[in-house]
């Protein structure tokens, strides 16, 4: 069996999570800050840029971070181009984790109109995606915000993703589809019902065969993307904590039957950098078990559809 049809039947069938180790630009710096390192322990991106590689080698070297339990990882391109140990990043995760590589494609957001933020141009998609490929990456993620309940935002953000989602699959990747709706939106829960007819008319062109993956934000509703979940053309529906601490996220996605969890901030909100690699190693074993366990075991409240909005505030 080919290493991407390994990959592809991990992600579609293996129990646990993937970890979002993607920060960009725009959001390393609150990363680093929650790791414990401050504005003024570096100056310039290289070195911002050096201090979170080193960080995320932390994580992908800790004894818990292996496929048992994290089935996929998502990287920012300068951690894609980076190595661990001199093994390039993908091929470590892959071949000694056990570790899906994806890969962050978006440069970020434009500004809002209609109540949505769709992603920038991308005019070196093609060249990005060509060496994600030689490089060993399955799949790729694209984000996309939802601020407010506004059918064309959403019609815009929903057909960007996937023709963008068309250009990927071209190139033998799998694409994670990610529409974030803010956890704050006044009208958060009107918005998803937009966005779950949306992104489902989509997926019913699809041809036999082809799989994409969604990220959406925790639902208002419990099992409220079962549909998606369920749909034929849908290789897996992740979840991001957007916001919340990690034990409120996990409680959320508890009440999600066969949704899992894509987590960032809420993966390393107890990682310091002062840690010991012991009491590293321990803090990163607690928040994996904690998530897993979300992913894979749920609750009873699964099958009863009731609204999980209660503890948000």
């Amino acid at each position: 069996m080919a290493a991407n049809q390994k990959m592809m039947s991990q992600m579609t069938g293996k129990d646990g999570f993937i970890a979002a180790l993607d920060q960009s630009g725009g959001s390393t710096p609150a990363a680093l800050r929650l790791y414990g390192i401050s504005d003024s322990d570096y100056s310039g991106e290289d070195d911002m840029f050096r201090l979170m590689h080193k960080m995320r080698v932390r994580i992908m070297t800790a004894s818990s971070f292996s496929g048992s339990k994290v089935i996929g990882a998502i990287l920012f391109e300068k951690t894609m181009d980076g190595d661990v140990g001199g093994r390039p990043v993908p091929d470590f995760l892959w071949e000694e984790r056990s570790v899906v590589p994806f890969l962050k494609i978006d440069k970020g957001l434009a500004a809002e109109e209609n109540g949505v933020q769709v992603m920038k141009p991308m005019p070196d998609l093609d060249s990005l995606l060509t060496r994600a490929v030689k490089k060993g990456i399955f799949g790729t993620k694209m984000r996309s915000v939802i601020a407010h309940a506004d059918r064309s935002g959403i019609a815009a953000v929903v057909k960007q993703q996937f023709e963008i989602a068309r250009r990927i699959l071209d190139y033998g990747l799998v694409p994670i589809i990610e529409p974030e709706v803010l956890i704050k939106s006044p009208t958060k829960q009107e918005a998803e019902t937009i966005l779950r007819d949306e992104i489902a008319q989509e997926l019913d062109k699809y041809t036999s065969g082809e799989k994409v993956m969604i990220k959406l934000s925790l639902p208002t509703v419990a099992n409220f993307y079962k549909p998606l979940i369920d749909h034929i053309s849908v290789a897996r529906v992740v979840a991001l904590s957007g916001g919340y601490s990690c034990a409120d996220a996990c409680e959320k996605l508890s009440h999600n039957d066969g949704m899992i969890a894509s987590f960032s901030r809420a993966l390393a909100e107890d990682l310091r950098v002062t840690m010991s690699d012991a009491e590293f190693d321990a803090g990163l074993s607690r928040a994996v078990e904690q998530i897993y366990n979300a992913s894979v075991f749920k609750t009873a409240a699964t099958a009863s559809g009731q609204k999980l909005e209660a503890t948000d505030n």
